[in-house]
């Protein structure tokens, strides 16, 4: 089963490296996996792709054989590569919000975003969100989402994410990991085709407390939420040791692991595949990932821009899409 919809691509900051990342994604895939870019044909043009303006989604599936797709949408400044111009903030906003209504409306199969410039959208549009992820939710409606890092070998989600090590205690609840676990499991089984997800759940502490003497966090907290939904009929391992978790054979384990906070994620997964990580919002009424990279500012328009990642999202919100087409 192949897609019925294509995909669509905010291009995020004009500046960055996501217009060229765009052009040699079409590139290198071509009309295997339809998408089509949201943003202004200045910005996207002399990467090396033919553009194609389309004015509906649905014309990309054609226009994609030809060049690659763009839904026009004018942005009020010019672009210097590696220079961010806050005029084009409420472009780029524009633009993640436009990907949003369009797959809302069963347009679009799934939304991939481009890298942003947090700056540059605050002093250009007084941006209120902390990133992409609080900002989408918003748009959808949803109070609580999870971020989740996947790659082929390992799909990891941190409890908790941007906060300093020291606030990391505190911020850890009841509420928040059962949360957590509900909406990754509730993903693996949509989303990833998985009838009964195996989630590994990291402890906090090293040794995951070693019985109390490092730590009671595992004691007094995780454990007793991993029990609680175990009876709930969710198959949860942990807490685990976070430091023998992530290598080959432990991985063979679980669909999915749930770390504490956002270094003992992230360092595994970039570890295994720096280049091809993909971040995954899970909880949307919609499929949403983006290259596991920013903007690269020091390298656009220099040709150096590696599109691994790019299209390892592409291939991830194409292969979630069809998950949620299966009966």
């Amino acid at each position: 089963m192949g897609l019925t919809h294509p995909i669509a691509v905010s291009v995020g900051e004009p500046a960055g490296v996501g217009p060229e990342l765009a052009a040699i994604a079409w590139q290198q895939i071509g009309s295997a996996l339809p998408f089509f870019v949201i943003g202004d044909p200045r910005h996207l043009s002399g990467h090396g792709a033919p553009l194609v303006e389309i004015e509906t989604p649905a014309d990309a599936l054609g226009a994609v054989e030809r060049g690659l797709p763009v839904l026009s949408m004018e942005f009020a400044g010019a672009v210097s590569p590696g220079i961010p111009d806050p005029a084009n903030a409420q472009g780029v906003i524009d633009a993640i919000a436009m990907a949003a209504d369009l797959v809302t409306r069963g347009e679009a199969a799934a939304v991939t975003t481009g890298p942003i410039h947090k700056k540059a959208l605050i002093d250009g549009a007084g941006f209120a969100f902390p990133g992409h992820t609080e900002f989408l939710a918003h748009l959808a409606g949803v109070s609580r989402v999870v971020m989740m890092l996947a790659c082929p070998e390992l799909r990891v989600v941190p409890a908790t994410i941007h906060i300093p090590l020291a606030d990391v205690p505190a911020a850890l609840s009841e509420a928040l990991l059962v949360e957590t676990l509900q909406i990754t499991e509730a993903s693996l089984r949509r989303d990833f085709g998985i009838p009964v997800p195996r989630i590994a759940v990291a402890g906090l502490n090293p040794h995951a407390g070693e019985g109390g003497v490092m730590g009671r966090e595992e004691i007094d907290l995780i454990a007793p939420v991993l029990e609680r939904l175990r009876g709930q009929g969710m198959d949860l391992l942990g807490p685990m040791s976070a430091d023998t978790m992530f290598h080959a054979g432990a991985r063979a384990g679980y669909d999915a692991a749930v770390a504490m906070y956002h270094d003992q994620a992230l360092i595994p997964i970039k570890t295994i595949d720096f280049s091809g990580g993909v971040n995954v919002t899970l909880g949307l009424p919609f499929i949403r990932t983006s290259p596991d990279h920013g903007t690269a500012l020091d390298i656009a328009g220099q040709g150096k821009a590696d599109p691994t990642s790019l299209i390892a999202a592409l291939e991830l919100a194409r292969d979630m899409a069809i998950a949620r087409q299966s009966p």
